[in-house]
């Protein structure tokens, strides 16, 4: 979240920030919380002081002082405790608007409501041409026996599926190869549950606001399903305050996600395109308070997932999300689009965020520096490969006439040297 402070010094800057990010929330009633905090404090404080003065008082007092002594100090206790409910319920309303106000920002982030609005910065490979009547992964994946979406329906409900045979071992090669591309590069691995607590989402800056796309356990645990290791991740030293020098840090993990797709009934309904279920690998970078430093990681964790579909022959297209297609904790997101020709277009894969201190101090993530003073870090985050997507791309893409898929070399040695999959349709 956002500073206290520089809400404060900034309104007019964090006003227009939710106005660019088309997020409605409460700036003025924030402020109008935060002034009666900061008039309310110093007399809470003063009078905390006046009854610890007046406890040494009655303590020495004679028998015929104390009864005032005594009525002073219920007079105070009576005044402290009424201010100390009142106080308690205006950080309480501080706290709950402080949450909704989105991060700024960047200037560089273009106008616009949604994703059609984004802004295309490059594209990277030759679209492919097909000489032959084109299947999409649906209609291929299925001849091929290896996707079943009617027993996914059957196990859990619409949006499931089930992959065999080598679309499975694809989907094993493709992350395994992510993985040890990530790792490679000098990324720690991680395992992390994804089943959170609420304190998780919530300081990540998927709550409040994102309940909806989450599922969560009954009520004797209040567990959610984290949609992606973003939030264990990222949320792994939550209280801590590291050591300037065992920063930055960057993680890689592994992991299933869980997505309840709400509100997007009717959208991409066909195939594996958006589904409740995944498998991700994700990198997450947590760094010290220096927005320059901030900006190359940005752009060093979106190389790292370009070199990934470059190394998979994926054709692909870089694009600066607009403001309305912009999270709430972000300052800027760069998505990755791989052309899926099934689709006859382009198609999110990835998303590079940085949030510089946003995240981490809804966390209480923090570092002490070379001069000693305890700071907020910064943090960054993006796909490394999301499965079903990636298979979409791979399976369209290299497609042979006969119904084959070709593999790419990168992931011949995750397939056992197979150059292609499947058989003659």
């Amino acid at each position: 979240m956002l500073e206290a402070k520089f809400i404060r010094e900034n309104a007019e800057l964090v006003r227009a920030g939710a106005i660019k990010k088309h997020v409605a929330c409460d700036v003025d009633g924030f402020l109008e919380a935060d002034a009666e905090r900061r008039s309310i404090g110093p007399r809470v404080d003063e009078l905390r002081s006046q009854q610890k003065r007046a406890g040494k008082e009655i303590a020495q007092a004679s028998a015929e002082e104390r009864p005032a002594l005594l009525e002073t100090q219920k007079t105070l206790k009576v005044e402290l405790k009424a201010l100390e409910e009142r106080l308690s319920e205006v950080e309480q309303a501080m706290r709950e608007k402080q949450l909704e106000i989105p991060n700024v920002p960047d200037e560089a982030v273009p106008e616009g409501k949604d994703d059609a609005e984004n802004v295309e910065l490059r594209r990277v490979g030759e679209l492919p041409e097909f000489p032959f009547e084109l299947r999409d992964h649906i209609d291929l994946a299925t001849a091929q026996g290896w996707l079943d979406i009617e027993a996914g329906a059957r196990l859990a409900g619409s949006r499931n599926y089930v992959l065999k045979g080598d679309l499975a071992l694809l989907e094993n090669a493709v992350m395994s190869f992510a993985l040890d591309h990530m790792l490679a590069k000098g990324f720690e691995l991680l395992s992390v549950p994804m089943l959170v607590r609420r304190e998780a989402m919530e300081g990540t800056g998927y709550f409040p606001g994102g309940e909806d796309q989450t599922y969560r356990t009954d009520d004797r645990d209040e567990l959610y399903l984290a949609g992606t290791s973003e939030v264990p991740v990222t949320a792994l030293h939550a209280g801590e305050i590291l050591s300037v020098d065992d920063l930055p840090k960057r993680y890689v993990a592994r992991t299933t996600c869980y997505r309840r797709e709400a509100g997007t009934y009717g959208k991409d309904t066909r195939g594996i395109y958006r589904v409740h279920q995944f498998q991700k690998v994700e990198q997450v970078v947590l760094d010290v308070a220096d927005v320059e430093r901030s900006i190359e990681h940005h752009h060093a964790i979106l190389e790292n997932s370009e070199q990934v579909c470059r190394a998979l022959d994926i054709p692909y297209r870089v694009v600066n999300v607009c403001g309305g297609d912009l999270g709430v904790p972000h300052v800027q997101k760069f998505d990755i689009e791989a052309w899926m020709p099934g689709r006859d277009g382009f198609g999110e894969t990835h998303s590079a965020s940085r949030f510089y201190d946003y995240q981490a101090r809804r966390l209480g993530l923090r570092y002490r520096d070379a001069e000693g003073r305890v700071r907020v870090c910064h943090t960054l985050n993006n796909t490394v490969a999301a499965s079903t997507r990636m298979l979409i791309a791979l399976v369209e893409n290299h497609q042979r006439e006969d119904g084959r898929v070709s593999v790419p070399d990168a992931l011949l040695p995750y397939v056992g040297g197979r150059e292609i999959l499947g058989r003659a349709l």
